[in-house]
């Protein structure tokens, strides 16, 4: 249980919505249910001393396989090499949380690595937000702006992004605050700057929730979110549907957008239809539909009459 038949699949890969039909990928820090943790000191990472000593584990351990001591791996990696390495790597340190990565379409998790596919061409931009919550009177973290300087730094060496087209947002008295409203307008400008062919790229660092879906769309009950800096003023978090509207809705056909989100129940924060966990009994199957997808959202898409109708009978007689 928990992913449907490859045949079910098969008749969403026909009959789902064109907001769908992009390349949208993520990489979170744990499942849903999952906290993340903060490392209060990252030597044996061997990361970029110039951005700090503290760090997400998430974010860190990412980095020690992909540019540790400052240097990309002899040998290229797969998509499940590297999960299977983040994975190995925190429960070696007594870290229970579990990565994944979540996508639009099905993703062949045998091939290499990218964080840019080679089909991407355009610009490159990306939205970078580490949140410490600085003179907060709880909640505070240590290691998210040095998530978010460590994360620039192998972005800009290695994928050649631009320093003009990296929107940061810290809570360091210098960037642009993380605020609410911030982050939604950086991710809006991102996504609407966007062309076939364009990179895009986004880095969270900081808290997550859950809060009580106020839509009826999630199957457990609860909405995963983003937690600004601004939270504690009574601005609301912002939720996984929040997000879909803005990075996977108006994502133009043929532009890459690759996520990282280092935050406590952020499994399914973009509310992807295809899941990989490394460490499954199954994981040489690749990504897996999701069961618990949120089917509601899809089938308004379908409408309710013959195509939900058909698109429901084909699965049940697979």
């Amino acid at each position: 249980m928990g992913f449907l038949s490859r045949a079910i699949a098969d008749q969403f890969e026909k009959a789902k919505p064109a907001e769908l039909d992009v390349d949208i990928r993520m990489i979170s820090g744990c499942d849903d249910h999952q906290t993340s943790a903060d490392v209060s000191n990252v030597k044996n990472f061997k990361l970029p001393n110039a951005a700090g000593h503290a760090g997400g584990a998430c974010t860190s351990t990412l980095l020690s396989i992909l540019y540790k001591d400052e240097k990309t791996p002899k040998d290229t990696l797969s998509f499940v090499q590297v999960l299977e390495k983040m994975r190995k790597s925190l429960s070696s340190s007594s870290y229970t949380q579990i990565p994944q990565m979540t996508s639009s379409k099905p993703i062949d998790m045998k091939k290499d690595f990218d964080l840019v596919p080679p089909s991407a061409t355009g610009t490159r931009r990306a939205v970078m937000i580490g949140i410490n919550y600085v003179g907060h009177e709880t909640g505070e973290l240590k290691g998210c702006h040095f998530d978010t300087l460590n994360m620039k730094r192998y972005i800009q060496k290695v994928h050649k992004f631009k320093p003009d087209n990296i929107q940061l947002l810290l809570d360091d008295g210098e960037q642009t605050m993380p605020t609410r409203a911030n982050i939604l307008k950086a991710l809006k400008k991102m996504v609407a700057a966007a062309e076939p062919g364009d990179a895009l790229f986004v880095h969270y660092s900081g808290h997550g929730a859950k809060m009580k879906d106020d839509t009826g769309d999630e199957h457990d009950g609860y909405d995963e979110t983003l937690v600004p800096v601004d939270y504690d003023k009574g601005v609301p978090f912002i939720r996984d549907d929040d997000l879909y509207d803005i990075l996977v809705k108006p994502m133009p056909k043929g532009a890459h957008l690759f996520c990282l989100f280092d935050c406590c129940h952020s499994g399914t924060v973009l509310d992807l239809p295809y899941q990989f966990k490394p460490g499954r009994d199954n994981a040489d199957t690749g990504m897996q539909l999701l069961e618990n997808f949120d089917y509601k959202r899809f089938m308004s898409k379908l409408g309710t009459g013959e195509n939900a109708v058909e698109f429901l009978m084909a699965a049940l007689k697979t």
